[in-house]
């Protein structure tokens, strides 16, 4: 039973790591990333972005691309850059995806009116 522990234990922080960083089925792009990026920081690549594309994402291949043209390098860069409109943080819940899969954020402006 003792040999089974350290087996256990890995199989248990890989749930816990899956369930904390998991996009939520209607989250937005930019609240998973500020949600992510506030939580274990950017380490100057695509590693939420990427996790996001590859759960989320229509087209995870274009995404980067897309990215990168609106001037996001990193997953910071991409809260920054990609959607400069947005504030860098918000005590706003995610308003959801209008259509799954959209690269595009959410919008807040209907949450603040019903806040």
């Amino acid at each position: 039973m003792a040999d089974d522990m350290p087996a256990e234990l890995e199989l248990e922080l890989a749930d816990l790591a899956e369930r904390l960083t998991s996009p939520g089925e209607r989250e937005c792009l930019r609240c998973y990333l500020l949600r992510l990026i506030t939580e274990f920081g950017c380490d100057g690549t695509y590693r939420w972005t990427v996790r996001w594309g590859d759960v989320r994402a229509a087209q995870p291949r274009g995404l980067l691309r897309q990215l990168e043209r609106r001037g996001g390098f990193c997953d910071c860069e991409v809260l920054m850059n990609a959607f400069p409109e947005y504030p860098a943080s918000c005590a706003l819940p995610c308003a959801g995806v209008s259509k799954p899969g959209s690269a595009k954020p959410c919008d807040l402006g209907a949450l603040r009116k019903i806040a």
